[in-house]
């Protein structure tokens, strides 16, 4: 096993350079890497499907949409805050789209842009409402997420007399706008949705910013302590805002995926889904008390779930065994993450 490289006889031991395990041991995501790793070697052996050009298409599909969120939410958690309205908004910006689009005849592009005001507007809101009245996020989303929900199934069954929107095809810019966000791309004679794309430059870009940039330190500055954080001079309200403002966005890309993938929409849709975003974060990496996580790790997190969801599929087991295998990931995650966190705090 790789030890920490000793320093000189004399010398101050904490001048120390830290051996390779222990650098690895720093990452957040290192123990989603390890599970995604066994997961995707048991499946692979259980069934032969899981490897099939159209297996891995399927399963990474599933992911994608779920990562993209999933990625925004560890932002939020790393940050310290919870946003339980994630799921519903997905609904809520594609109801958008598709009211504007189908039943106002506003161009597809105009709308997406509209949606996309609208769920920055309730991010934004959300993380006013939490600065403000110091209330705990978890409170404030979970009203948001009720108010989304109750809103999505009256306005729509109002407009329309039914609970679904349906006829983005025939919009108008449907074509263009479908091609940037439901496209397929063909690689070896199988066709993998846009959604993967999306997926990896999301990861992508929130990696280099919480690592590279003076916010990302914000970030994990204001999730350890925004006590401590406000008294060295990071904006810990505008911080926390633009987290939430993330969110919101990230559920509107999945929205606008879905909307124009689906070219229709359930105003029930969403519900459940921001359980799935947190857990994928937790499995990640990402602590629950805040100012630990990893980009990478959540969408690691919920590549675990796309293979598992689809990999019991593949197997023919009864899908209500995936709920067992979320519980067990998350009891194992946490336990995993804390020990992870205090290694960490050690080796630095």
């Amino acid at each position: 096993m790789a030890v920490a490289a000793q320093a000189p006889p004399g010398a101050d031991e904490r001048l120390g350079r830290p051996g390779p395990l222990d650098r690895l041991i720093v990452r957040p995501e290192i123990g989603s890497l390890l599970g995604a790793l066994l997961v995707f070697a048991f499946f692979s052996v259980v069934t032969e499907r899981f490897l099939s050009p159209g297996g891995v298409a399927t399963w990474l599909d599933d992911a994608s949409t779920l990562g993209i969120v999933a990625v925004a939410v560890a932002m939020l958690m790393i940050g310290g805050e919870f946003d339980l309205s994630a799921g519903v908004m997905t609904a809520s910006t594609a109801l958008v789209t598709a009211v504007l689009s189908t039943r106002l005849g506003v161009n597809v592009w105009l709308a997406l842009l509209l949606s996309l005001v609208f769920a920055l507007a309730v991010g934004a809101l959300n993380g006013w409402l939490v600065m403000r009245t110091g209330l705990p996020s978890f409170i404030v989303t979970l009203g948001t997420f009720l108010a989304l929900q109750g809103l999505n199934l009256g306005v729509t069954r109002l407009i329309t007399g039914t609970v679904q929107v349906s006829g983005m095809r025939e919009a108008d810019g449907y074509a263009s706008a479908g091609f940037l966000f439901a496209s397929t791309i063909t690689a070896g004679g199988t066709a993998f949705y846009v959604s993967i794309l999306w997926w990896v430059l999301v990861t992508a870009v929130a990696a280099v910013v919480l690592l590279r940039t003076r916010f990302g330190n914000w970030v994990f500055a204001v999730g350890g302590s925004a006590v401590g954080a406000r008294a060295v001079g990071v904006p810990v309200t505008r911080t926390k805002i633009l987290l939430f403002c993330t969110t919101a966005f990230a559920a509107w890309l999945v929205g606008s995926i879905n909307i124009l993938r689906f070219t229709s929409v359930q105003a029930n849709q969403g519900i459940g889904l921001e359980f799935q975003f947190i857990i994928a974060a937790v499995i990640g990496g990402c602590l629950l008390t805040g100012g630990f996580g990893s980009a990478v790790g959540a969408a690691i997190g919920a590549l675990i779930f796309g293979m598992a969801r689809q990999g019991i599929v593949y197997a023919q087991w009864n899908s209500d065994w995936f709920q067992l295998f979320l519980g067990v990931m998350l009891l194992a995650a946490v336990l995993v993450n804390n020990a992870l966190r205090r290694r960490a705090e050690r080796v630095r």
